[in-house]
């Protein structure tokens, strides 16, 4: 193996272990990860995390990261799912090799080590159900209860077990299960189940199984057929550490070391596969690739980048304990991204007209924009300026509080990469609406020349009546208005209702015209927008918000 890159690298607790294991010896200088996701929903930004630390220390040891699947429940998993976790992977950016492995592809390699355990009296076949079993497993202070199965002899459960795969019983009916202690303190040493019957056609291998293993037997045996030396997981299954330890030493096969880290748990969202599919299957969100879910495939349809991802996963680093990490964090990671890259444009959202009165009649001018301050690279573009241009409504004001530095009426306010103009008169509706303003320019005043001293306190940014084309803007924001939903009781009660604001008639500036499905731009003073890539229509753009500027929910 390679000398490992992370020498100038912060450490965590587990790359300190990967460190102290290759000065011993300990798996012959190699070092292979996994990432086993279960084909039953779409992946979200807590699996993101899991795959960039996966692959993420398989790439700083130069060592192998596999992608598999725990395709142990037919019940719940989908082809779907499949593919879009496939997708997503690749997206973040991970090299897996030339071969997606699924724990479907052992079923008779684990059936056979099932075969080896009841031989050596470590397994047996149970008829208790499932309501049984779990009244029998006893309570933190007491035992649970054998089952009366328990001491069948070794060639009954041979038999019963062979029956079992052969389809000859009914779901619930029979299971296996791990012979260890139903005294131990350790509910999941309290004779697990190893097998249940499920007669449901699974989406790789068809009707050839009626029986499946359950989660902790599956895990460690394709962990060990694989060769994994690091099996990182979640703290939810450090107390079943004990029990992949046990079933990898009765079987005397290669075994990897199980390591817990802190999942990532972020406020204003929820991060169960369970709640996210009810939000799903309720409708109250479009599908799993909704921009305000918290799935992979939601950050990419609203604009997300996967470097911003990456650094996201970094700056949350790695701990030992559980925490609330803070959506503001995500947010930052994806405006510093997108900062530094995308081209800016100007955009009115909710627009007012402004007439220049004294600009001349059928004029155009094509002033100079520049693309992005950060990145010079990416040059200037031409921005048409007429006599007629639609500002934001919010930039202009009556009657304006203390600090307002935008247009009011009598006052002067400069328009960015133009002129300085004064609003001379307000022309409102029978409803007391404002519908137009009439406004004076200072032809002296235009922005780059260096010929005017007059100076405003306010610059805002505007879109030529006769250039501007009309797009939907969907405005995303936080789907829950609490900062931790998961624990409410009710927490469906808790969804934003003003999670999605549709302007159907925005205005953008004529560059925009040609944008491309997945495209990231900022709309100067408005934020960070992408091009819609699925329900966007031939006849009209749709941008959806990515992230605002900054973030408006700090003082909530």
């Amino acid at each position: 193996m390679s000398e490992n890159t992370t020498a100038n690298k912060p450490k965590n607790f587990i790359y300190e272990i990967i460190d102290e294991d290759l000065k011993t010896n300990k798996w012959g200088g190699k070092v292979c990860t996994r990432f086993p996701p279960e084909p039953n929903g779409y992946l979200h930004i807590g699996h993101a995390k899991s795959i960039c630390l996966n692959y993420g220390i398989a790439r700083d040891y130069n060592g192998k990261f596999n992608l598999r699947f725990d395709d142990t429940n037919p019940e719940k998993e989908e082809t779907e799912y499949v593919e879009s976790i496939i997708e997503d992977v690749n997206w973040l950016g991970t090299d897996f090799g030339d071969k997606v492995l699924f724990a479907s592809d052992y079923f008779e390699q684990m059936y056979l080590w099932a075969v080896e355990l009841i031989k050596k009296g470590k397994a047996y076949v149970c008829d208790l159900n499932a309501d049984e079993i779990r009244a029998s497993r006893g309570t933190l202070t007491e035992p649970g209860k054998e089952s009366p199965y328990r001491n069948r002899s070794i060639e009954e459960n041979l038999n019963l077990f062979e029956r079992m795969k052969n389809g000859e019983f009914a779901n619930g009916t029979k299971t296996l299960r791990a012979k260890i202690d139903m005294a131990s303190p350790n509910f999941n040493l309290r004779d697990p189940i190893m097998y249940r019957i499920i007669h449901a056609e699974h989406h790789r291998t068809g009707n050839k199984w009626c029986i499946y293993p359950t989660y902790d037997w599956a895990h460690g045996n394709e962990d060990s057929i694989e060769g994994i030396t690091h099996s990182i997981c979640t703290l939810e299954f450090e107390n079943h550490r004990p029990l992949y330890d046990w079933f990898l030493d009765q079987l005397g096969v290669h075994h990897p070391q199980q390591i817990e880290f802190a999942r990532l748990n972020l406020n204003y969202t929820v991060m169960s596969k369970r709640k996210l599919l009810q939000l799903v299957q309720e409708k109250y969100v479009d599908d799993w690739d909704d921009p305000r879910m918290p799935t992979i495939s939601a950050y990419k349809r609203r604009g997300y980048t996967p470097e911003a991802i990456r650094n996201f996963a970094e700056i949350v680093g790695v701990a030992k304990r559980d925490a609330l990490t803070d959506i503001s964090l995500l947010e930052f990671a994806i405006r510093d991204d997108l900062n530094k890259h995308t081209q800016r444009v100007m955009a009115v959202l909710n627009p007012l007209k402004a007439i220049i009165t004294n600009y001349p009649d059928g004029k155009i001018e094509e002033l100079e924009a520049v693309n992005n301050p950060e990145d010079p690279s990416m040059g200037s573009r031409r921005v048409p300026f007429s006599k007629e241009i639609y500002i934001e409504q919010s930039d202009f004001m009556e009657n304006p509080p203390k600090g307002f530095h935008r247009l009011i009426h009598g006052g002067e306010v400069r328009l960015r990469y133009a002129y300085i103009i004064k609003c001379d008169e307000v022309i409102k509706n029978d409803n007391d609406e404002i519908v137009e303003l009439r406004c004076s320019y200072d032809p002296e005043t235009k922005s780059g020349t260096g010929t005017s001293k007059k100076k405003v306190k306010g610059t805002i940014h505007w879109v030529s009546v006769n250039h501007a084309i009309d797009v939907e803007v969907r405005l995303y924001d936080r789907l829950f208005t609490v900062e931790n939903p998961g624990v409410e009781e009710n927490w469906l009660s808790c969804i934003n209702p003003n999670s999605l604001e549709v302007i159907s008639n925005a205005k953008l500036e004529p560059f925009l015209r040609n944008a491309k499905k997945g495209e990231r731009f900022q709309f100067e003073r408005n934020g960070y927008f992408c091009v819609e890539t699925k329900h966007a229509t031939n006849d009209k753009l749709v941008f959806n918000r990515t992230v605002t500027l900054r973030d408006s929910w700090a003082k909530k």
